[in-house]
């Protein structure tokens, strides 16, 4: 006689059985997991835009109390042309091949890691596509940086013209419907002459985290805004994008 063993193995609704509770367990894990990758990459924002305010009141120390121009004067030597922005500087070779180079910009005084300039949750395109790698984020033109457009120059603010320095935007989460944004404006076009020529619909916030955006303030502090579709209704602006306010009152400033 035939002494047979009593197996140890599974039988096939067994294994079903396991199979099946632990795609109930990814089910349940999957949306916790997916929340807190994103509230890491929102951590992460917040921490380059106080970085970035950080930068902004260091460089007014250095010249006068006046924050950095959104966007400086021009400049060329014969061989290469230099393009000034409060976030990079663009480098053009003015011969063959005119290649270009991106350079720490007005804001860091030549000086930066310039990945700090990169939104974690942001993967649309530069402004320069090629020269600046790293993008994400707009600096407050209408009010605070103003700047150059073709041959007229509104000098930037002064930090002691900001009267409410907690409710005054200086960074934040830049995107419109081509992409990228770095030049942010306010929702009534300001009387400076860096809003005489570009559209509010193209200086917009993208409402990118879990619908909220981040934004940093004068005072140095920086939070998360959530989404109002107030802010967008007549406006005309793209898809998850909007205004941090529905006037002018957390861009200009009183």
């Amino acid at each position: 006689m035939i002494d047979r063993q009593k197996s140890n193995a599974f039988t096939l609704i067994e294994l079903l059985v396991v199979v099946g509770i632990i795609g109930l367990l990814v089910a349940l894990l999957l949306p916790s997991l997916v929340a807190a990758r994103e509230s890491a990459k929102s951590i992460k924002c917040l921490s380059n835009l106080r970085q970035m305010t950080i930068a902004a009141q260091e460089y007014a120390i250095l010249y006068n109390g006046s924050y950095p121009p959104a966007i400086g004067p021009g400049y060329s030597d014969g061989t290469l042309g230099y393009a000034y922005q409060w976030d990079f500087t663009i480098v053009t070779l003015l011969a063959p091949p005119y290649t270009q180079t991106a350079r720490p910009g007005l804001l860091w005084s030549g000086q930066s890691i310039m990945e700090v300039q990169q939104c974690p949750s942001f993967d649309g395109k530069s402004m320069s596509a090629g020269a600046e790698k790293f993008t994400g984020y707009n600096y407050n033109t209408s009010y605070i940086g103003r700047g150059k457009v073709g041959t007229l120059f509104d000098p930037p603010a002064k930090v002691n013209q900001v009267r409410c320095p907690s409710a005054t935007v200086l960074f934040g989460d830049g995107q419109y419907a081509a992409g990228a944004n770095k030049y942010m404006r306010s929702p009534v076009a300001s009387t400076f002459i860096s809003d005489g020529v570009v559209p509010t619909t193209s200086g917009t916030q993208g409402f990118r985290h879990r619908k909220k955006t981040n934004a940093s303030f004068a005072d140095g502090h920086a939070e998360s805004i959530a989404w109002r579709d107030a802010l967008t209704a007549g406006q005309g602006v793209a898809p998850g994008t909007g205004f941090l306010s529905p006037d002018n009152s957390l861009y200009d400033l009183r």
